[in-house]
């Protein structure tokens, strides 16, 4: 049976109590005053019954308490799973986007996310839900943007006389609302 990890000798209980009361990390608290039974003297089978935990939780604890303080008690995001594209891949992916569809080898007029899934497939036999490649491509600094329509026949001069003869609408309201008796 291995000897316990001794704890860093920068905190006491009362410090260690003082910082639980005033996280606002429930865990990191129930934590820190699991660790302040410790500092007081007592045993670790009492800080795992006080934090609520078996004793590898609290031997856990201890290390990262020793090797980052307070903050080491924090659940932090887990990392996820590694991006499907490299960074070769998505500089190509950057180069087809500024570059634009060909319609005579690509079929299509405009890039789409499913087709430029299809593009990854071709070119790097990469399957890619369209969900996944929006995250990458926002990640990337590009956006989606969709020109306003506007009719092929539209006359600005009209437009502008519109404007100016327009009489606003909220000239037309009441000035005060209407009584409810009214």
């Amino acid at each position: 049976m291995g000897s316990a990890i001794s704890l860093r000798s920068d905190f006491d209980g009362d410090g260690l109590r003082l910082l639980a009361r005033q996280t606002k990390d429930a865990n990191q608290a129930r934590r820190l005053l699991a660790l302040a039974s410790i500092y007081d003297g007592g045993s670790r089978s009492d800080a795992a019954r006080l934090g609520s935990v078996t004793l590898q939780i609290v031997r856990d604890w201890v290390t990262r308490f020793n090797a980052h303080g307070p903050e080491g008690l924090i659940n932090g995001k887990a990392p996820g799973p590694q991006s499907r594209l490299n960074d070769p891949q998505r500089a190509a992916l950057a180069q087809a986007i500024e570059r634009g569809p060909r319609p005579y080898l690509d079929g299509i007029v405009r890039w789409r996310l499913c087709d430029l899934a299809q593009w990854l497939w071709e070119e790097f036999r990469i399957s890619v839900s369209e969900q996944t490649l929006s995250r990458e491509v926002r990640a990337m600094g590009y956006r989606k943007l969709a020109a306003r329509p506007k009719h092929h026949a539209q006359d600005p001069q009209a437009i502008e006389e519109f404007k100016k003869t327009f009489p606003p609408q909220w000239r037309k309201l009441p000035t005060e609302p209407p009584k409810a008796n009214e």
